[in-house]
């Protein structure tokens, strides 16, 4: 693409009513340059991109045709809301997305009215619209979900069509496909027969006869299974129809006009119904639609060639350090199963995949059937490691207690992006794993400060007889990487970095590095805690009887955090010492930079040698 393009149907358009005084071309024209505004922008800033680029067309069609924000728009995941958010006028304030104070990289309620439902995880639009149905139930309103195949794998997806079926819920669900083989099915007679089946004559049609025909039970129920059995040999849409829903499609998701048209038929229909689109990832931009996963989410990059700015250094991720253990243990243990919810690449199982096909398992956007799948095969004695973001596990969280912790299965939880993950927001940060996990009995729970302890204690969780959670942060280490010199850990173990005076840091995990320049500031000892469960009690009592404070530092909320647990053991050996805990506050952090997300929450090292020295004097 050529940069800045002149965009003068975009230039007019500050608020979805606009679109409806553009003719059919000039909304081809418009979606042209929707997409190279896309494209433009995220190169400077970052961001999600390949699925954006899909979903242009679809967001013109959508917003043309229903009166939002009065009719109800939900998108799931929220990854292709780029075109949404540019023409509900914030497309001025495109460049400061992902940024902190600038707009959210996913739809958020407080940020705009055209943002239906916050989002930022997957498979929660179809329940959250069935909500909004019930609610303005006999209203003038419409309630629309956009949801994409991949999402569709979540189970909670699945409840939800059944619910909606069942109650009749007056709703669109709108399926955006652009993984599934079922390309062949769109074209001209697919498009044609959507847009016949969806038009108010014959829906009336089939309304008035299934009328007849129900005064004849036998009768009406045969004919209905033989209409959903019928298109289900020229539709992909029985499973739809059998959940309750009128399904039409599959059509092309990228001629906007002929959407339109089938959207204004649809908003006619009552009941829930299910439009099938195909797209394709990447639309319009050819290193996109070649390569679907590295130009998902990207950094700046020169949109002519779609090449990274910049010759950054290249560092050792934590993610990587766990691409090397497991492929080095699972050349020597065959045992092991790696599972991972549809983030083979971002949790580092890319390699696994390719070397252990057999003992490879991305089941999905299915967190809970993960979980409940590694305890399964624990019990028939192999090995599994389900890798895994902290922000999914919580999703997993009744089956973490219930069907692993309870029965002390030996599965090893790989969990990435602990703490703070900088530009994905609230609904990334893995912010809280260290308090929910800690609560649960038989869960041994490890945090490195670099990566050869990292890859330690990969091992170590591995080798020990129940659940284990190694926890890490996202992105690189502090350089300390040589997993062929990588010290054996004991259990409940931690490490004395520096003898000093009075203060005692014990901190854990990513957050070690952060207090060194801190301890040396202060003539503090500082303790690499390792260990959030079990603590390491016998060097807690020692430092107790050399030093008047302990400071505890973790990048986990400071509620029921490591901190926590070591208020706990103070008090329950009535230690004279004084306890002060640091870590992420009781709210919901923005995004931003990591480091400036860590400096809000008093966390650099700025911030924590102020925070000492205040509570000291």
């Amino acid at each position: 693409m050529k940069k800045s393009k002149t965009k003068k149907i975009l230039n007019l358009i500050d608020e979805p009513k606009d679109l409806k005084k553009l003719s059919d071309k000039e909304l081809v024209q418009l979606c042209d340059e929707l997409r190279d505004f896309v494209i433009e922008s995220v190169s400077e800033t970052g961001g999600h991109f390949g699925s954006n680029l899909g979903v242009v067309e679809l967001t013109v069609a959508i917003h043309y045709v229903f009166d939002t924000p009065k009719d109800l728009l939900v998108w799931d995941v929220g990854h292709q809301s780029y075109p949404h958010k540019i023409i509900t006028g914030r497309k001025n304030k495109m460049r400061t997305i992902r940024k902190k104070g600038g707009l959210a990289p996913f739809p958020k309620r407080s940020e705009s009215e055209y943002d239906a439902f916050g989002v930022g995880h997957s498979a929660t639009s179809i329940s959250a619209t069935v909500g909004m149905a019930v609610a303005n139930k006999n209203k003038n309103k419409k309630v629309v979900a956009v949801i994409g195949d991949g999402a569709l794998t979540g189970g909670m997806a699945f409840e939800a069509l059944n619910h909606a079926g069942d109650i009749e819920a007056d709703m669109l669900v709108i399926l955006n496909d652009n993984e599934m083989s079922i390309s062949p099915n769109v074209g001209g007679m697919s498009e044609y027969l959507t847009r016949l089946i969806s038009s108010p004559g014959y829906v009336r049609l089939r309304k008035k006869g299934r009328e007849i025909l129900d005064k004849v039970p036998p009768v009406g129920k045969f004919a209905r299974r033989v209409e959903t059995h019928t298109k289900g040999m020229i539709t992909p849409g029985t499973l739809f129809e059998e959940l309750g829903f009128e399904y039409y499609g599959p059509v092309d998701g990228h001629d906007v006009n002929a959407l339109i048209k089938i959207l204004n038929n649809l908003k006619q229909v009552r009941g829930p119904k299910f439009l099938h689109i195909i797209t394709k990832k990447g639309k319009g931009y050819k290193p996109a639609e070649k390569d679907n996963f590295s130009l998902h989410a990207v950094k700046p990059f020169d949109p002519v060639t779609g090449k990274g700015n910049g010759n950054k250094k290249k560092v050792i991720t934590y993610t990587k350090v766990f691409s090397d253990w497991v492929c080095d243990k699972a050349e020597k243990d065959k045992k092991l199963q790696a599972i991972t919810p549809a983030m083979c690449e971002g949790s580092g199982l890319g390699e696994f995949s390719h070397r252990f096909a057999s003992r490879y398992y991305d089941v999905g956007i299915a967190e809970q059937h993960a979980v409940t799948f590694a305890a399964g095969l624990a019990c028939e004695n192999k090995k599994p490691v389900v890798a895994i973001y902290s922000s999914f596990l919580q999703r997993a969280y009744d089956q973490f207690i219930h069907d692993v912790a309870l029965q002390k299965l030996d599965v090893l939880f790989a969990v990435d992006r602990a703490g703070i993950v900088g530009p994905d927001g609230a609904t990334h940060a893995g912010s809280f794993d260290l308090s929910f996990a800690r609560a649960i009995p038989n869960v041994m729970i490890m945090s490195p400060s670099n990566e050869n302890e990292c890859y330690a204690m990969l091992e170590v969780g591995y080798n020990y007889k129940g659940p284990a959670i190694v926890r890490y942060p996202r992105g690189g280490g502090i350089g300390k990487y040589n997993k062929e010199k990588h010290n054996p850990l004991k259990i409940g173990q931690a490490k004395v970095l520096r003898e000093g005076s009075s203060i005692s840091i014990l901190a854990f995990g990513a957050m070690t590095a952060v207090c060194e320049k801190v301890a040396e500031n202060l003539n503090a000892t500082l303790v690499d805690m390792r260990f959030v469960k079990p603590l390491d009690e016998k060097l807690l009592l020692e430092l107790s009887r050399k030093h008047k404070y302990f400071i505890t530092v973790e990048d986990n909320v400071i509620i029921g955090g490591a901190g926590s647990s070591v208020n706990e053991f103070v008090l329950n050996e009535k230690l004279n010492i004084q306890v002060k805990n640091l870590g992420l506050p009781d709210k919901f952090l923005q995004h931003g930079l990591r480091e400036e997300i860590l400096m809000e929450a008093g966390l650099s090292g700025e911030r924590i040698e102020e925070s000492i020295n205040v509570f000291i004097r």
